[in-house]
């Protein structure tokens, strides 16, 4: 079983809770602690996405970016309290067959 799938997931946990560690001491007054987990878990981010199984850097981000909505839109739920309406999830899901498109299309190299 591929990795991808998990690597994306935990990158993209791991890049919304650091940069959340941000908006939370610039934005809602939080103490600069905050960013110290932030940090650590944008390294983590970087380093998940060098597990993905793909010939291009570029590539892998790309698609990462629609997994990257999808799971905003999670945090936006799960966190933020907030339910996602139907213009979220149908962009969303846009942007995911996006991805699939972007990373598992047929190569002619």
């Amino acid at each position: 079983m591929s990795l991808t799938p998990f690597a994306y997931l935990g990158a993209a946990l791991a890049e919304i809770a650091g940069c959340f560690s941000f908006w939370a001491w610039l934005r809602l007054g939080k103490s600069p602690f905050w960013l110290l987990p932030g940090m650590v878990s944008l390294a983590l981010f970087a380093w998940l996405l060098t597990l993905v199984d793909s010939d291009a850097a570029g590539r892998t981000y790309a698609a990462y970016g629609g997994v990257y909505i999808a799971a905003s839109l999670g945090w936006l739920w799960a966190i933020e309290g907030l339910r996602p309406d139907r213009w979220d999830i149908t962009g969303a899901s846009i942007c995911l067959v996006g991805a699939a498109i972007i990373l598992l299309g047929p190569r002619s190299i």
